[in-house]
């Protein structure tokens, strides 16, 4: 509660005071009261232990740091007031304090405060604003962070005010306060962290194998080799196991929630509760399928696409919930009893059979889902006929493809092959040589697969039309003597027809994996930590870079800590869900070998994939081959806006690039960020030299690109598409079946139930339904591009209109997604299944949508 006086006033000894509130949040366990610490709380406010503020002056000193450097001077402590009076909300609200704060004029505008926490519990501050400071109106202070009981701190917290300062431009007396709080954000690189602890720190993915365990469930160290390179991910300083040195003990999988990341970077209340939320009642949908199963005469298996459908039509019908839901406040009772008006334990209707429960099936729809889908990022021009590999031929053999014109030059409509390359007409989904070296390790468990290669032609229309289709084995004698393979062209009729079907099935699930593996998790959660880690550890919060980038970095660190808990750890549910199993994060790790930094650019990537030219005569000097490329064409207007808000931004605090390079925190994160955060990669010639202020730019602008849209294209349709499994199944568990053999007999007789049975079966498809329903949904709380949290960020006006005028921008961007959606001549916009292309529309309603783009990685 906020209790009104004057903000300023004189005090009885003549001074003057000035008044400032807080906003804060008292410590809650998800959203129920946290009623022992609240009474501690309040006894140790009785008995004098309360929480004080003092100001800092930027401009009139007091004392020397340890270095014998003058520091600003410190104000006398100011008693939050009325916490005892106060209660403590049942659910997570911010709660509002006065404090009074005795004023000196020559302190002038204070640039910090310190605050100093002698309760028994951790709160979090949230602001603090400084009323009618004489000379400078309102003061903010932007804090958004833990403060922990002040035992558990060298020294007392700072927080500074909301103006953005680079490191020569600070105010001499802030500068010993700034370099001491980064001091304490890196720590001391010993011991295990706790909860309490700030530090961000760098370490290798050893984390994932559980050797004390079961030498069976040891997984390779990744990163800090040249055999298994790797982005870092943030220390925990947990012990080695005992089985291996190398390899950092687990915690139980019951203490998950408490796996350290920096206090700051945890999930707040909310979030954690929509979390926690939308995984109980996904378990739930998941247990009820599941015994339903059980009691079914092929219980492991889903016998008919009828069977499918039940997962979504069928359920515990418990109608009175949706009454009981409306009358419930807390954000872990609201989720879990969300339903579609009838029932709670069923999994919601996945977009691509809302409208059609078969055009998913047909090749229209297999092919635009490369185009608009979830894994939109690996398709790519064919420039070659016939494709040709890059695996070295001395331990691979031959591995270019065998598809013959023979197989196509029938559907070019009309055109030669040399002509349809050279007119961009044909297009490859190419899974061949990032997955052959695998296959022979995997065909080795119950999973089965191929290496594949798609080929598709362009058509007048504007979309894309299968052509072939090749599976490829290692060669029985020996990986050194090549591949075996057979190409597969499209057929409508006959056994032909299911083989058809089959075929495209095995590309699928290649396309899932690498998607989820590489699109997903490496290229978005996985490769952008060490930027969050350097930025904590080498730009300080009153850098304007740190400001830019922070709302990006929200939440990532605690997503990728519980991924490592729960779902790319060895025996994860990664490991059960995706066909390369035990093998998928050392996958993960061969492919970042193919990782660039700036590729991640969008313009480049189109560029490299040959999905787009440079056109000086195009808007923004590209063109794309494909002008009906949903992902393209969104992604790109999106991308533009990121660069042109960005350089907006730049531009205010960096004049000339003489100012980039004598930044010492800017050059000092940027070394540390290729050095340590993707070492593995530093000697590489490609990172950007961050000698200008266009290096600068173009960095800033493909970081927030990664975290923001890159990560929402590949994320947030994973339901939709994937959330119905034949349609994007994971696993296949046969080979194709030959002529003359028992399962060719079976597929004459029974196609249906043979593609069912080759495909994910029905407990791991369960799994990934009720593990992806959690990864699509979007909590009550989030933050989309274009959208603060806090609308006095910074005191700098400009780059406030600035940010003003980009969130315009967007709100025009998704103005004309829903124009390209409602215009019927684009056919890749909607296609086939009748799902509009909304993952890169920028904002969007809570839970599971197919749209938003959140500022962050952040789920």
């Amino acid at each position: 509660m906020f209790h009104k006086t004057e903000d300023a006033a004189m005090m009885e000894d003549g001074k003057k005071r000035i008044t400032g509130r807080v906003v804060l949040q008292k410590k809650n366990v998800l959203d129920f009261n946290d009623l022992g610490a609240s009474v501690l709380d309040r006894v140790h406010e009785v008995f004098g232990r309360n929480i004080s503020f003092q100001l800092i002056s930027a401009i009139r000193p007091e004392h020397e740091s340890s270095e014998g450097r003058l520091k600003g001077k410190l104000g006398n402590p100011a008693i939050l007031e009325d916490w005892i009076t106060t209660i403590t909300p049942l659910t997570v609200e911010d709660t509002e304090y006065e404090v009074s704060f005795e004023w000196d004029d020559k302190i002038g505008v204070p640039g910090a405060f310190l605050v100093k926490n002698r309760h028994h519990s951790e709160f979090y501050l949230k602001t603090l604003t400084l009323h009618d400071v004489p000379g400078h109106g309102h003061v903010h202070f932007i804090c958004n962070s833990w403060v922990y009981p002040s035992k558990y701190y060298l020294k007392d917290r700072i927080f500074f005010s909301n103006k953005a300062y680079l490191p020569g431009e600070t105010p001499e007396l802030l500068g010993p306060y700034r370099e001491e709080e980064l001091v304490i954000l890196r720590g001391n690189r010993s011991g295990e962290l706790k909860e309490w602890d700030r530090v961000h720190d760098y370490a290798f993915y050893n984390d994932l194998g559980d050797p004390d365990h079961d030498l069976d469930d040891a997984r390779p160290v990744l990163g800090g080799s040249t055999e298994y390179p790797y982005p870092r991910r943030g220390r925990t300083g947990r012990p080695a196991t005992e089985s291996d040195p190398e390899t950092e003990s687990r915690i139980p999988l019951i203490n998950s929630l408490s796996i350290y990341v920096p206090a700051d970077e945890r999930f707040r209340h909310v979030k954690l509760s929509d979390f926690l939320g939308f995984g109980l009642k996904s378990t739930g949908q998941f247990l009820v399928s599941e015994l339903e199963a059980l009691i079914d005469s092929t219980p492991h298996e889903f016998d008919s696409f009828e069977d499918v459908l039940k997962v979504y039509e069928g359920g515990i019908k418990l109608p009175f919930l949706e009454k009981a839901r409306k009358k419930i406040h807390l954000e872990l009772l609201r989720i879990i009893s969300q339903t579609d008006g009838e029932g709670v334990l069923k999994f919601p209707m996945p977009q691509a059979i809302k409208g059609d429960k078969s055009a998913w099936r047909t090749d229209e729809e297999f092919a635009r889902e490369m185009l608009a889908g979830v894994n939109p990022v690996s398709i790519r021009l064919l420039k070659e006929f016939p494709p040709t590999s890059k695996l070295d031929v001395k331990v691979y053999g031959n591995q270019n493809s065998s598809i013959k014109p023979y197989h196509i030059e029938s559907k070019l409509d009309g055109l030669e092959i040399e002509e349809a390359i050279k007119t961009n007409k044909l297009y490859i989904l190419d899974h061949h040589d990032s997955l052959m070296p695998y296959v022979r390790r995997i065909n080795a468990t119950s999973n089965k697969i191929y290496a594949t290669r798609t080929l598709l032609f362009l058509q007048k229309d504007g979309t894309l039309k299968p052509l072939a289709i090749e599976l490829s084995l290692p060669h029985e004698g020996g990986d050194d003597l090549g591949t075996i393979s057979k190409v597969y062209t499209p057929s409508e009729h006959g056994v032909e027809s299911s083989i058809w079907q089959l075929a495209k099935a095995y590309v699928a699930v290649n396309d899932s994996g690498v998607h989820q593996l590489i699109s997903h998790w490496l290229n978005t959660h996985c490769a952008i930590e060490p930027f969050v880690i350097a930025t904590n550890r080498q730009l300080s919060v009153l850098h304007p870079i740190h400001k830019l980038l922070q709302p990006h970095f929200k939440d990532t660190m605690n997503i990728n800590a519980f991924a490592r808990q729960i779902l790319i750890n060895g025996g994860g549910l990664l490991e059960a869900t995706v066909f390369p199993g035990r093998y998928a994060m050392e996958m993960s790790s061969v492919l970042y070998k193919d990782w660039v930094f700036p590729d991640q650019a969008l313009p480049v990537d189109l560029v490299k994939r040959g999905m787009a030219i440079e056109d000086s005569n195009s808007p923004h000097g590209l063109r794309l081959l494909i002008e009906d490329y949903p992902y393209g064409v969104d992604g790109l207007e999106i991308w533009f806006a990121i660069k042109t808000w960005v350089e907006d931004y730049c531009s205010f605090y960096y004049k000339n690039d003489d100012m980039v390079q004598n930044d010492i925190e800017l050059q000092s994160w940027w070394k540390e960020l290729r050095e340590e955060g993707h070492g593995d990669k530093k000697h590489e010639t490609w990172w950007p030299k961050m000698h200008t202020c266009d290096n600068l730019r173009d960095t800033c602008t493909t970081i927030i690109w990664i975290a923001s849209a890159l990560h929402a294209a590949v994320n947030f349709g994973q339901y939709p598409y994937a959330g119905y499994l034949p349609n994007r199944p994971t696993i296949s568990r046969r080979l194709m079946p030959e002529p003359d053999t028992p399962e060719y007999d079976e597929l004459l007789e029974d196609p249906d139930n043979v593609f069912l049975k080759t495909v994910t079966a029905q407990l791991q498809s369960l799994i990934g339904i009720a593990l992806i329903e959690i990864l699509s949904s979007h909590p009550a709380e989030e933050v989309y591009l274009g959208q603060s949290g806090c609308p006095n960020w910074t005191m700098d006006s400009e780059p406030l209109k600035a940010f003003e005028k980009f969130g315009m921008k967007l709100r025009e961007i998704e103005g004309r997604i829903v124009e390209r959606n409602n215009d019927g001549s684009l056919k890749n916009r909607v296609g086939p299944v009748e799902v509009p292309y909304t993952l890169l529309y920028p904002s969007s309603k809570e839970g599971l949508t197919g749209m938003g783009i959140p500022n962050s990685v952040s789920i």
